[in-house]
């Protein structure tokens, strides 16, 4: 398959000895800043696949692409521990996995869960820090946003045939992004899912699910506004999909507001988390990283 070249394969430990997965993207390319790609809750490195190769190998400047899998996800172990999946031992997992590639400093990309964990690393390494594009995510979660995952989780379908995973996905989620084609939905399904005997399964531990029982959805969530004025001097390009029920205009605009310099790309016709490999967003994202280096 396509999606199977242009990376290898990098396992490192975590902290707690579990063993974690990256994909490495123009390994050998030690020219200007690596790239780091976190993705959302349930997601993983390959979500990153179609953009890495275009900042890896097609970018006037092309660049080395680090795509983590959570543990949990992907191909890094599952956590016997469920309390783990959390953004703080991700952040610190991510560190892990910086340490033992030798890479002191990086343009970091976030995707939903992996913006909140470019928060955490903020305030434990900020010096890690040299650009930041966060992707459908900012200080405030809206609890509509949050309340709709959850729910599409709890009743995740179990497709038994390619086609009809991705159907699935479009049934679900068509009415936030018609700006996707066929193939953006059977690219996101093989990003997300895996074949097994069953049919094609949610490539992430069940457990992730558990995670969001707790939450209290008829009270506005925790915010992150001291860890986001702490990232103040650091460049910014944040990404809304115009459909989004995660971050809202008013957050955005209280952001540029905090951050001055911060850059900003609405996405037509998508929601949460617009596809990074579509439209013109991979050049986009190549340029704020050129010219603000």
């Amino acid at each position: 398959m396509a999606n199977d070249v242009g990376f290898s394969d990098f396992f490192y430990p975590a902290p707690d000895g579990l063993k974690l997965h990256a994909r490495i993207y123009d390994e050998a390319n030690n020219e200007g800043w690596p790239v780091v790609c976190l993705p959302g809750l349930t997601r993983n490195a390959r979500d990153f696949h179609e953009l890495a190769l275009h900042l890896s190998s097609k970018a006037e400047r092309p660049r080395k692409v680090v795509a983590f899998d959570y543990r949990g996800r992907g191909q890094s172990d599952r956590d016997p521990d469920i309390g783990h999946y959390n953004v703080g031992v991700e952040a610190g997992d991510v560190l892990a996995g910086l340490s033992a590639l030798g890479i002191e400093q990086a343009a970091f990309i976030g995707t939903s869960r992996g913006g909140l964990i470019i928060h955490v690393l903020g305030a434990l390494k900020p010096a890690v820090l040299k650009a930041i594009v966060l992707n459908d995510i900012g200080p405030v979660i809206e609890v509509e946003g949050l309340a709709h995952i959850r729910s599409y989780l709890d009743r995740a379908p179990k497709p038994k045939t390619f086609i009809e995973a991705a159907d699935a996905q479009r049934r679900v989620h068509g009415a936030d992004f018609p700006a996707l084609t066929d193939a953006d939905w059977a690219r996101m399904v093989r990003a997300i899912c895996r074949e097994t005997e069953a049919g094609w399964v949610p490539d992430f531990d069940p457990a992730l699910v558990d995670t969001l029982a707790g939450i209290d959805f008829s009270k506005p969530l925790p915010d992150l506004w001291p860890q986001f004025d702490a990232l103040a001097a650091i460049p910014l390009l944040a990404i809304r999909g115009a459909n989004s029920k995660l971050l809202s205009t008013a957050t955005v605009q209280a952001m540029r507001e905090r951050h001055p310099g911060m850059e900003q790309i609405t996405v037509e016709g998508q929601g949460h988390a617009p596809f990074l490999e579509t439209g013109d967003l991979p050049g986009k994202i190549a340029a704020f990283l050129d010219r603000i280096e």
